[in-house]
């Protein structure tokens, strides 16, 4: 019986890092992804299993495309889509440049992986697709976060709706998004903030993960709370709910200048 392989971007920390040990330990061979191939080298020496690391920038589409030709015989069963950052500030100051660079990381990386690897998994009706998202994915927007925000509805919004089409083709193909509300992890440093409300640690947010992705659910939301807030989002006025996604934003900011 052929090992089974997961592949895991943004392994290099945070969820990513976390989900790799817990598949590993769970069996799987894991190929991890990161710009960082320091930190891929030393997360291998901790994983119990076989693994293999992958220095690539998933910010450019050619490396994207290089990735999957690369691992495309590998008998990849899991495809972890975790690689992705933020930027905290008013929409018209943040370097057009780095939002760029988000964005590409965010989405297009992203939706290259998926449309890549769905292809293979459709063709043999197994397989497991997990695309990192945020809460901030189910929210009507986000000011001092604007383009971040958005970037997550774009993924939960393209995860649900290729899951739909899977459970209407009664495939065994699983497509399905993950929506941590804050978690303590090194996305706080990229986007130069501090997080104002309580965090979740990324391991607890990686084994919930795990085990609600192989249970097949479509939306992953972490934690009662933020279950709980985006429960009430969908009943509340949407110029409510901005306002108050952009005074979290703005207690990120003051304690950050703080």
């Amino acid at each position: 019986m052929k090992t089974k392989t997961a592949l895991v971007t943004g392994a290099s920390s945070g969820i990513g890092r976390d989900i790799a040990m817990i598949l590993s330990k769970k069996g799987y061979r894991i190929i991890m992804v990161a710009r960082r191939e320091n930190r891929l080298l030393e997360l291998a020496e901790k994983l119990p299993g076989e693994s293999r690391i992958i220095a690539a920038d998933l910010s450019r589409a050619e490396e994207c495309f290089e990735l999957y030709e690369k691992v495309r015989g590998e008998h990849i069963h899991v495809l972890i889509n975790c690689a992705g950052f933020g930027i905290l500030g008013e929409f018209e100051q943040i370097p057009l440049g780095k939002e760029l660079e988000m964005l590409d990381v965010n989405i297009r990386a992203v939706h290259i992986l998926t449309k890549l690897f769905l292809a293979d998994f459709t063709a043999q009706d197994s397989g497991y697709i997990l695309n990192v998202a945020s809460t901030a994915g189910l929210m009507p927007g986000g000011p001092l976060m604007a383009s971040y925000y958005a970037s997550k509805a774009y993924v939960t919004n393209l995860t649900i709706a290729i899951n739909q089409e899977l459970h209407s083709a009664e495939s065994r193909v699983y497509v399905g998004a993950l929506c941590p509300g804050p978690v303590d992890t090194e996305f706080n440093d990229v986007a130069n903030s501090d997080f104002a409300v309580s965090a979740m640690s990324s391991k607890k947010c990686a084994s919930i993960a795990v085990r609600q992705m192989f249970r097949r659910k479509m939306l992953i939301v972490p934690g009662f709370s933020n279950q709980f807030f985006v429960f009430a989002a969908r009943f509340l006025p949407r110029r409510a709910v901005i306002a108050t996604a952009e005074k979290i934003q703005s207690m990120k900011r003051e304690e950050q200048n703080s």
